[in-house]
């Protein structure tokens, strides 16, 4: 059966995915004051970052419309599967059911499966689900079974750490309400934040120096992936504006968990996920 994926813009794309002719990407909206942009193939983020940092107003984004979903289910692909960042943090999982709805009333015989999968994360935990359907569904495994062991791998297999510079576009769109005041107070050190199992943010540790901070994290994914095979796995680190930054990060990742070091990749941020990690911020997704 024919297939193909479907992920918002929140998925941070390798190069090799940029190839896939059966990957379609429903970019976010991203905005600083009057300017406004999709998040697409133009993306540019130093220019994004810049503006950023340049302006005293706080940066916001939108989630596709049901519509824009809706048409990214269209073609003559029997299977779609869509993938979006936790609802946990953004209303980009409903509208993209909306979609779906709104697929099947224009197309109520069509025949198309379609499942919406919620990430539970953002980043590139959105690019190890991706390969992991594309494995099963090139396996031959019908859609019921791609869909049952994509989201059981989701919770039991991935996970996602991040380091940020600042918090204050987090804070300021209003995505840390469950991590406490208490902690948003002493924001001078730096935390390590996880994604949870139910795609909410939590403390996973901290510390005073953004490098003791980064090698702490590399440590909390070799203590997560103890006793795995790890041969076939991927560490993606995605950064914003710190290449340097998150090459040491897979230094020390690399060092310390047993990836092969060829499967530890950096990449550059989406332009959504660069907004709320903002300048120098590290995300670092992985399976196990």
């Amino acid at each position: 059966m024919s297939y193909k994926i479907v992920a918002d813009s929140c998925c941070d794309l390798t190069d090799e995915m940029k190839g896939w002719s059966n990957l379609t990407v429903v970019p976010m909206v991203l905005q600083i004051g009057d300017y406004i942009i999709e998040d697409d193939e133009s993306f540019n983020q130093e220019d994004f970052i810049s503006r950023m940092v340049s302006s005293s107003v706080l940066a916001k984004s939108a989630c596709p419309s049901p519509e824009a979903f809706a048409n990214a289910c269209e073609g003559e692909e029997n299977d779609v599967y869509l993938i979006t960042i936790t609802d946990k943090l953004s209303g980009c999982y409903n509208s993209a059911l909306q979609g779906v709805a709104l697929f099947k009333e224009r197309h109520p015989n069509s025949g198309k499966k379609i499942h919406v999968f919620n990430s539970l994360a953002t980043s590139g935990l959105e690019t190890i689900m991706a390969y992991k359907i594309r494995q099963l569904a090139e396996s031959g495994a019908d859609f019921e079974s791609v869909v049952a062991a994509a989201e059981e791998y989701c919770v039991k297999n991935c996970g996602l750490y991040f380091c940020l510079e600042s918090l204050d576009a987090l804070k300021g769109n209003g995505r840390l309400y469950n991590i406490g005041a208490r902690v948003i107070e002493a924001l001078r050190v730096k935390l390590i934040c996880r994604r949870t199992d139910y795609g909410n943010i939590s403390v996973a540790g901290k510390d005073l120096t953004v490098n003791r901070a980064l090698a702490k994290l590399a440590a909390l994914i070799a203590k997560d992936t103890a006793g795995y095979d790890l041969k076939n796995k991927t560490v993606i680190i995605s950064h914003v504006c710190c290449r340097e930054k998150a090459e040491t990060v897979a230094s020390f990742i690399r060092e310390k968990c047993s990836y092969p070091a060829e499967n530890v990749l950096v990449i550059k941020a989406s332009g959504l996920n660069s907004l709320y990690a903002s300048n120098g911020g590290i995300i670092v997704s992985f399976n196990k």
